[in-house]
């Protein structure tokens, strides 16, 4: 236990540090529209860019991790992330802003494949359950910190500010890793037998299921965290801070559903029921947001009732991927689920941007309702507990 504690905190730190870097911009949409004067569409276009690279490379970082291990992918990933946030920080106008948007898109591609590498070959199998759940967990963690940190600072000292800042914190979690790397160091030994390049295993059913499953999560999660503080500005004219303490809402929900959700999963005779569920709750959520029958007061709450059934998902979700997953290609099949993420991050933010932009704030809850009930069917289609726990 003692020497599995450092690893899953390291690891996790850094995967709260990555998700902390992917929302640190989008709160600061309003400020950076007013200074630049651009559309909120032209603004999701720069998200899309950093989706795209993430998603496109993300398959690739799958190899390169079970080739080389996940230490060194994974530092190089957070510097550039690094990088590109400070760049953006900087940035006097739009071609700037996307090289950084494309430096930290690149970065983030890395982390799911290396961290889950390193995980499943640092940490012990007894304590594999509880090493995802702290994963899945720091990623919210950070979702939930971001809003707050850039929303604060933009609101005080301007949106390049709150830029660097967060490049500024990014940077010590860079360092820290960076002086404690051996602890989390993995020798990709298994995985050089087994073929690091075959891409065959991807083609299996399970596996596209997965990734269709993520994909459509994503598609609802970008417009919740990438455009939801928007949106409820201009359907409900709230307060930035009160939107932006809605979206936190929503990921310290998503935490707290994280952690149940692991209780949960090991008591339920049907896996694929549980993600079922919890999307099927938060769709019903946000089809009354967009509906207008939630009170502005009463948003935060919505938000974070919704977020707690999505989270309830996450265990069940990676116990799926997990079972999906053969020997030596735990890079390759993580790496190409988890662009899922990546690509129904990058599809949407464009489409959402222009629904606000046309007066239909209201249409970016009516969208996050199509696609987490889209998602219900595609995880329908997964394999039950019981054809999990056969695999595993």
């Amino acid at each position: 236990m003692k020497a599995d504690l450092p690893v899953i905190s390291l690891v996790g730190t850094g995967h709260a540090t990555s998700h902390f870097l992917q929302l640190v911009l989008p709160p600061l949409f309003p400020l950076m529209r007013e200074e630049l004067g651009v559309s909120y569409a032209t603004l999701g276009l720069i998200l899309t860019l950093f989706y795209v690279l993430s998603a496109v490379l993300q398959p690739l970082a799958g190899f390169v991790v079970d080739r080389a291990g996940g230490r060194t992918v994974l530092l190089g990933g957070l510097s550039l992330m690094v990088l590109g946030t400070l760049l953006m920080g900087l940035a006097p106008g739009l071609s700037t802003l996307a090289l950084g948007a494309a430096l930290a898109g690149i970065g983030n591609s890395v982390f799911h494949p290396a961290d889950f590498a390193i995980l499943n070959g640092r940490v012990a199998k007894e304590r594999l359950g509880h090493a995802f759940s702290i994963h899945s967990v720091s990623g919210s963690v950070g979702f939930a910190i971001a809003p707050i940190f850039s929303g604060a600072i933009g609101a005080w000292l301007g949106w390049h500010a709150a830029l660097i800042a967060a490049a500024v914190v990014a940077g010590v979690v860079l360092l820290l890793l960076g002086l404690n790397a051996a602890k989390f160091s993995v020798e990709p030994v298994a995985q050089k037998k087994s073929g690091a390049f075959d891409s065959s295993v991807l083609m299996s059913w399970q596996v596209i299921a997965c990734f269709s499953f993520f994909a459509l999560h994503a598609a609802a999660l970008t417009g919740i965290l990438s455009f939801g503080v928007s949106a409820l500005k201009e359907q409900l004219g709230v307060a930035t801070t009160l939107a932006s303490t809605a979206v936190t809402a929503y990921m310290v929900g998503s935490a707290a559903g994280m952690l149940t959700g692991g209780f949960l999963v090991a008591r339920t005779s049907r896996i694929d029921l549980v993600p079922a569920a919890g999307l099927s709750v938060s769709a019903a959520i946000m089809l009354a947001l967009a509906g207008g029958v939630v009170p502005a007061l009463a948003v935060p709450v919505a938000f974070a009732l919704s977020g707690f059934a999505v989270g309830l998902t996450y265990p069940s979700r990676d116990l799926l991927v997990r079972a999906a997953t053969p020997p030596g290609a735990t890079g390759r099949v993580y790496g190409f689920v988890y662009a899922g993420l990546d690509v129904g991050s990058f599809a949407t933010p464009a489409f959402y941007g222009w629904l606000v932009d046309h007066g239909q704030p209201q249409g970016v809850f009516y969208a996050v309702f199509g696609f987490a009930l889209a998602a219900v069917f595609t995880v329908l289609q997964l394999p039950s507990r019981r054809t999990a726990t056969q695999r595993t």
